[in-house]
């Protein structure tokens, strides 16, 4: 079981990372987008050294994993090495196999969309199963350890330096659009990340909770919390049953209260952070 769920996890690693890397080479290396990171230096550096992005990427990312490996030991994340060699050498291959030498369409802001929505996508499915494609990430995690710097407010000023150095290396065009695409980028990653976890927060006010708790704990495999209640304008003695539910086996347990307690008040709240068993440990 131990060796599926391995096997399940770098699985969703080099997909997620796969994303990364469509985005970046097809999409934000040719149009020269810079909005921070990693490869945001590298299209800067590819375009005022003799290296390529790809180069400038596999070079940058290879020392901050030696730096990772020096500053934080050898745990310091295996999911993170094997990520950020995945990204560093697809690029490196598509570059030698599929030269792009001009953007592929002649479309800036579509291009643009596709440059912040995979990446965003795939960094999101990685940050969700605690790990990241290397990068600037690695820095974060040297700074964390060893000083008492805001790592958030430290990431986000490096990513603006990187963005405005557009100005200095491209129009003002490709800088604006490298502007637009880091404001953007962060919000499309919290929210891919809030909609991958959310989950229903069930209150269930009824007359009858046992055969409710029974079509959760048999039919949907979770569990529930009752608790007694009293009604305050009719006094009357109910039960709460509180239970939390992933968004599919919402609609069933929606579907079976109406159906054989149909007097039941059903509360129902969307959330993305539950921590413990069957969710979030």
């Amino acid at each position: 079981m131990k060796s599926k769920n391995i096997f399940k996890e770098y699985f969703q690693i080099t997909i997620s990372t796969l994303l990364i890397v469509i985005g970046v080479y097809f999409f934000k290396f040719p149009n020269n987008f810079t909005f921070g990171g990693i490869t945001g230096l590298s299209v800067v550096l590819g375009r005022v050294t003799i290296f390529s992005p790809s180069t400038v990427n596999l070079i940058l990312n290879v020392f901050l994993l030696i730096l990772g490996f020096i500053f934080l030991g050898k745990p310091f994340g295996i999911k993170t090495v094997y990520a950020s060699l995945l990204l560093s050498g697809c690029l490196s291959v598509l570059e030698r196999v599929y030269p792009l030498h001009h953007p592929l369409t002649d479309e800036p802001m579509l291009e643009l969309v596709f440059a912040i929505a995979l990446p965003a996508f795939g960094s999101a499915l990685l940050f969700n199963i605690n790990a990241s494609s290397g990068g600037t990430d690695i820095v974060a995690m040297i700074l964390k350890k060893y000083s008492n710097i805001d790592i958030g407010r430290a990431l986000i000023f490096s990513d603006l330096l990187i963005t405005l150095s557009a100005c200095f290396v491209f129009d003002i065009k490709t800088a604006l659009f490298s502007l637009l695409g880091l404001l953007t980028k962060s919000l499309v990653i919290d929210n891919v990340i809030e909609s991958i976890n959310l989950a229903k927060y069930f209150n269930v006010i009824c007359s009858n909770p046992e055969i409710i708790c029974n079509f959760i704990v048999n039919e949907l495999h979770r569990s529930a919390t009752v608790c007694d209640a009293q009604g305050a304008y009719s006094h009357t003695h109910k039960y709460i049953v509180y239970t939390a539910l992933r968004r599919p086996q919402a609609v069933q347990l929606r579907q079976f209260i109406k159906r054989v307690e149909p007097d039941a008040f059903i509360l129902i709240t969307n959330t993305s952070e539950i921590i413990g068993k069957g969710f979030h440990d």
